[in-house]
C-alpha cells in the first residue's frame, strides 16, 4: 500500500480523501493548520485506520520542512491544500493577492519541491495537484488556479523520466463547505456583478449530486492505476465549466 501526504485535509475534499483511502489500506499522512479543529483524529482512532495528522502550515517553508522530514519517503502526494476569493481585480487588495496565490500556487511549489528529490531517486512517485474548472470565481483565485496549472505542466514533462506521474484534478462545484456553506465575502458595494453571480451559483450546488466523494475516488483511481493522462476533470458540471472557458 502506498504513503500519501495530504494537505488541506480538515474538511471538504482533503477529509474525505484521508478515511477513504485509509480505508482502503493506504498509509495517510492528513495535514491541516489546525488540527484541533477538525474530528478526522476521532474518527480515525475509532476505526484503527492508518492515518497519521500533522499541523501544516503550506505557507510557512519550516513546517513543511518538519512535516515532510517526519514523514519519510513518500509514494503519493495531494495538493489539495486552497483558499477562496471572490473578489474582481478592482475591488481585491493586492495582500489577498498574495495571500491566495501563496497558499494556492507557492504551498504547492513548496510541498513539490520537499518531494521530488527522493522520488526521483527512488525512480517512483505519484503528484496530484488538485485545481478548478469553475470560471472566474475570483480574480485572486482564477489566478492561482492557472499559474498552478502551468506548474504542473511543465512539471510533468520535467520529472516523467524520472518515473514520477503528475495529475491535475480538476473539480467543479463540489458539495463541500467551502463551495457551500463558508463561502468568502465580496465587496459590498462593488459595482461588478460577477461575485454575487458566483456566489449564488456555488449555493445552488445540490447536496448530493457533487459529493468530495467523487473527487477522493478519482485520486484513489490515479494513485492505484498507471495513468498518463494530465488532466482529470471531476464532477457533474465539469465539463460544462470547461466548455464556458
Amino acid at each position: 500500500m502506498a504513503k500519501i501526504l495530504i494537505t488541506g485535509t480538515s474538511k471538504g475534499i482533503g477529509y474525505d480523501a484521508s478515511l477513504l483511502l485509509a480505508r482502503a489500506g493506504h498509509h495517510v499522512f492528513a495535514t491541516m493548520r489546525n488540527p484541533t479543529a477538525s474530528d478526522l483524529g476521532e474518527i480515525a482512532a475509532q476505526e484503527s485506520l492508518p492515518i497519521d495528522i500533522y499541523a501544516l502550515d503550506v505557507d510557512n517553508a519550516e513546517s513543511i520542512n518538519e512535516v515532510f522530514a517526519a514523514a519519510g519517503d513518500l509514494d503519493v502526494l495531494i495538493n489539495n491544500a486552497g483558499i477562496l476569493s471572490y473578489n474582481t481585480v478592482e475591488d481585491e487588495d493586492v495582500e489577498k493577492f498574495t495571500e491566495v496565490m501563496n497558499t494556492n500556487f507557492f504551498g504547492t511549489l513548496r510541498c513539490c519541491k520537499a518531494v521530488i528529490p527522493r522520488m526521483r531517486e527512488n525512480r517512483n512517485g505519484c503528484i496530484i495537484n488538485v485545481s478548478s474548472v469553475v470560471v472566474s470565481p475570483g480574480a485572486a483565485y482564477h489566478s492561482s488556479k492557472h499559474a498552478l496549472e502551468g506548474f504542473t505542466e511543465a512539471l510533468a514533462q520535467e520529472v516523467t523520466s524520472f518515473g514520477i506521474r503528475v495529475h491535475l484534478v480538476e473539480p467543479g462545484i463540489m458539495d463541500t463547505p467551502m463551495a457551500t456553506t463558508e463561502l468568502p465575502t465580496t465587496k459590498v458595494d462593488s459595482l461588478y456583478p460577477q461575485g454575487r453571480r458566483v456566489q449564488a451559483i456555488f449555493k445552488m450546488a445540490a447536496a448530493g449530486e457533487a459529493p468530495a466523494n467523487l473527487v477522493s475516488r478519482k485520486f484513489k483511481y490515479l494513485l492505484e492505476n498507471k495513468v498518463d493522462r494530465l488532466r482529470h476533470p471531476v464532477g457533474p458540471d465539469a465539463l460544462t465549466f470547461l466548455g464556458l472557458r
